[in-house]
């Protein structure tokens, strides 16, 4: 048997939240992926979730955490004294349909940034046809530093975050 890595450990807990408030029925899990690239050596892990308003406008959230090699040798090669690489990236992003507003652009984002905090980097990509009344807003939080596991609880917590995103983008006006 093998010791597991910081990233399966993550992975197990994150996910075991999710389905959870799955089953509970405070969210609904649309999509995951779990991905290993052999040619870099990395690991990906993305799960991708909604709320449960009904006749509302969509909105997702993805929680996706990421390692690469740097990470992965970190952890497995003591020796090199490099722990501080031992970790994972973690992103959250939120996609949102709506009319084509920039007033609604800007409310995304300090409804985030409130949410989350100034130590975050918030940053938003805006897709739309120009023949189309309706854009696609994906917000992306990041946290500027690697994720370790003895975090752990805080990923956890961090679900709660999420849903009250979720939460709080529904009173911005679609």
């Amino acid at each position: 048997m093998f010791d597991p890595t910081a990233f399966e450990n993550m992975k197990v807990v994150m996910e075991g939240g999710f389905y959870d408030r799955d089953l509970d029925g405070e969210i609904r899990i649309v999509d995951r992926n779990d991905i290993l690239n052999s040619a870099k050596m990395s690991r990906r892990y993305d799960i991708t979730f909604t709320d449960i308003a009904k006749g509302l406008a969509e909105i997702f959230c993805t929680f996706t955490m990421e390692a690469g090699l740097d990470n992965l040798a970190a952890e497995l090669l003591p020796q090199v004294k490099s722990e501080k690489l031992a970790g994972c990236r973690i992103y959250v992003k939120f996609t949102i349909k709506h009319p084509k507003d920039s007033q609604v652009f800007l409310e995304i984002r300090e409804v985030l940034r409130h949410i989350w905090g100034i130590g975050r980097k918030v940053e938003q990509t805006v897709k739309y046809n120009p023949e189309n009344a309706l854009a696609e807003t994906e917000t992306v939080i990041s946290f500027n530093r690697l994720i370790q596991e003895e975090q752990i609880d805080d990923l956890n917590k961090m679900i709660s975050y999420m849903t009250a995103s979720m939460e709080a983008l529904r009173k911005i006006q679609f």
